[in-house]
């Protein structure tokens, strides 16, 4: 499947629904009207949660969620797809196939456990994403536990890191670039540097990007990982570029993480307010 000629291209998100709005679906479509793209949504999974955690995860029938990714497809000229929350090794393989044909971008934000420790795909799921689902996407957008999840590499410093990302790199042909947020990496520190790991041509000879920016004080930071995947997402389809849509996915970041921090919104973790860009 590719781009449609003469039609508007347009962002599709795959991924779980947060019911109350600061994450998942809800937190990408927010971030793809606040930049200015258009959005479809997929729902893999349902979810019961609030800012005070995530209390019980269905995932959707898999030959539904194929049959949804199909529809849309077929009808709007979806160049990129974001892929965050799966929900169970059945969905991440039907949506690997639902996407075998399609040759544009795949950003995936492997959302595997949430910030609050609830296991958010089963079992079969980590050797599904690794077996399948990595294979087809062009950018991974880890945080650092994810990218432990997935490499089961211990990443205590930028070196061993930077070794990971590598590693994922090197391991699946299509990948193209690792983007590497640093929010948990050494809490205690008055800055967060976030990396862009590439792997350029044919030659597999790896560079970095790093951004470094200080860090914000705020309680609400529910569904960051998922903005900050979406906005590179929606910045990639206006620049076409790893680089510029990293730069601008983490200025937007910076940007409404400060402007949010003033607001109280539910009893948690609040959320971040994307209009205010």
């Amino acid at each position: 499947m590719s781009a449609i000629k003469g039609l508007q291209q347009v962002v599709l998100t795959i991924a779980g629904s947060d019911p109350s709005g600061g994450a998942g679906i809800q937190a990408d479509l927010k971030t793809f009207t606040a930049i200015g793209v258009y959005g479809g949504a997929v729902i893999s999974s349902l979810t019961v949660q609030n800012t005070q955690g995530v209390f019980g995860v269905q995932a959707v029938d898999p030959a539904f969620v194929k049959d949804q990714i199909y529809r849309v497809l077929s009808d709007l000229n979806v160049s990129h797809i974001k892929i965050g929350m799966l929900g169970s090794a059945a969905v991440s393989e039907s949506i690997c196939d639902a996407l075998a044909d399609f040759s544009g971008e795949i950003i995936y934000d492997p959302v595997l456990v949430s910030s609050s420790g609830r296991q958010l795909i089963d079992q079969g799921g980590y050797d599904a994403v690794r077996a399948h689902l990595l294979g087809i996407c062009t950018v991974l957008t880890p945080n650092l536990p994810e990218l432990f999840l997935l490499t089961k590499k211990n990443c205590t410093h930028k070196d061993s890191l930077l070794a990971a990302a590598e590693t994922v790199l090197q391991q699946y042909g299509k990948l193209r670039s690792v983007i590497i947020t640093g929010g948990h990496f050494r809490p205690e520190e008055k800055s967060i540097s976030d990396y862009l790991v590439t792997a350029p041509g044919a030659s597999r000879n790896v560079g970095y990007k790093e951004i470094s920016h200080p860090r914000i004080a705020s309680h609400n930071t529910h569904g960051t990982g998922c903005t900050f995947s979406a906005a590179f997402t929606a910045y990639h389809l206006l620049t076409g570029d790893d680089s510029e849509a990293f730069q601008r996915a983490t200025d937007y970041m910076a940007a409404i993480i400060k402007k949010s921090a003033p607001f109280k919104i539910g009893h948690g973790t609040g959320p971040l307010m994307h209009h205010l860009k």
